[in-house]
């Protein structure tokens, strides 16, 4: 009888371990809780930098495309478009041009572009161009984001303005030749951790 009292007792766990088991298992439970929450956080905070860094790397793409693609004025134009507009109008916060938009279908349309920085956001705003002269009103302007965050932006644009100066940077263009180079700087807040490497690009001449 005492010999089986003793079998049994040794089978089952005392009250002590199975505290034990318990705050084991809970300090268990605890570091997985964390390690996931760690690895999520970082997951996220990954998946943010990659947007970020997109969105710059796409910008880059667009300005680049619509900078290159600027030309002269066919022969005759002096220079202007319909109504009279410079061809390009550059100042140190805004670029107007005519240039070629792409339509995302593999062809271009020639359009009145407007680059500059409204609300903390560089936009692009557009409308069509028109080559004939009409009395027809203008249409509303499309806008299109294509970097978020900027606090401030800087056009510079590498010639000579005038044949009696010399080449170097300038901060405003309007003259009827278009510039040698044009330059994007672009500055974010100070918490920002994107970088904007200075795009340096050449219209078509």
């Amino acid at each position: 009888m005492l010999s089986r009292c003793t079998f049994d007792r040794q089978r089952g766990f005392t009250l002590l371990e199975l505290l034990v088991a318990l705050a084991v298992l809970g300090f268990l439970v605890v570091g997985l809780t964390q390690g996931v929450r760690a690895g999520l956080t970082m997951w996220g905070a990954q998946t943010r930098r990659v947007g970020e860094t997109g969105e710059l790397d796409a910008g880059a793409r667009v300005l680049r495309t619509l900078l290159s693609g600027i030309s002269e004025p066919a022969p005759g134009t002096a220079g202007r478009g319909a109504g009279g507009a410079l061809k390009l109008e550059g100042r140190s916060d805004s670029l107007t041009f005519v240039g070629d938009l792409p339509t995302g279908l593999g062809t271009t349309r020639r359009a009145n572009i407007t680059l500059e920085l409204v609300d903390d956001r560089l936009v692009l705003r557009w409308t069509p161009h028109r080559h004939e002269l009409t009395t027809a009103p203008e249409p509303k302007p499309v806008e299109t984001e294509l970097i978020r965050g900027v606090v401030q932006v800087e056009f510079a644009y590498w010639g000579a303005p005038a044949a009696d100066q010399s080449a170097g940077w300038q901060t405003q263009w309007a003259s009827l030749a278009l510039p040698e180079l044009i330059r994007v700087r672009l500055a974010f807040a100070k918490d920002d951790r994107r970088r904007w490497p200075d795009l340096i690009t050449a219209p078509r001449r």
